[in-house]
């Protein structure tokens, strides 16, 4: 099984297992050991994403409470954190992984490593689950439908071209010619020696 076809594969595990609750406060229960690591890292990365999802969806009520929007606000902004982070343990992964390819003289760097591609794959997964939910959806007019089946199509088109540009870059990495760092996103909006709102806070 390809790499990209393993990831689909327990993104929508994990999709289908929040969804057993479709509760933002539900436990995650990762069903892969650390011994798996990057079974476990890709779980748990998904389940960052389809809780951060769900509470997009919730802040945009116009009728949330604000004291409730602001509580949700910082939720988001702590997942985001997390994301990042998984994303880096992700990045750490594959570079450990190839650590002793042989690069080529000519090797390039891509625009964005393997992580943050497969980033991008996470939430297409949650894409195409909830564009597939809505054209499917009872009750949902036939014009609503034909729409979602529509926005499906070309979802499920970009699954097919990303999964075979996430592939194509491991074989070059893996290969020699392409060759990757992992870059911490060094936010500063998080720290409180950084934000001058939160250092003006701090002191």
């Amino acid at each position: 099984m390809s790499f990209t076809a393993k990831a689909w594969e327990i993104f929508n595990r994990c999709i289908n297992d929040y969804h057993q609750k479709d509760n933002v406060y539900a436990e995650m229960n990762n069903p892969y050991d650390k011994e798996n690591l990057i079974e476990h890292l890709l779980y748990n990365k998904n389940w960052i994403d389809t809780v951060q999802w769900h509470l997009e969806d919730i802040i945009r009520d116009p009728e949330i409470d604000p004291n409730e929007a602001i509580k949700i606000k910082r939720w988001i902004d702590k997942s985001n954190q997390e994301r990042t982070d998984m994303v880096e343990y992700i990045d750490s992964w594959f570079l450990q992984k190839y650590a002793n390819v042989e690069i080529q003289p000519d090797a390039k760097i891509n625009t964005e490593s393997p992580a943050w591609a497969i980033d991008r794959f996470s939430i297409l997964a949650l894409k195409v689950y909830h564009m597939r939910e809505e054209a499917n959806r009872e009750g949902a007019s036939d014009e609503h439908r034909k729409n979602c089946q529509d926005k499906l199509d070309v979802l499920l088109e970009q699954h097919k071209d990303l999964s075979t540009a996430i592939e194509e870059l491991i074989e070059d990495i893996e290969a020699g010619r392409k060759y990757m760092k992992v870059y911490k996103q060094m936010k500063m909006y998080n720290d409180d020696e950084l934000n001058p709102v939160l250092r003006e806070r701090k002191n």
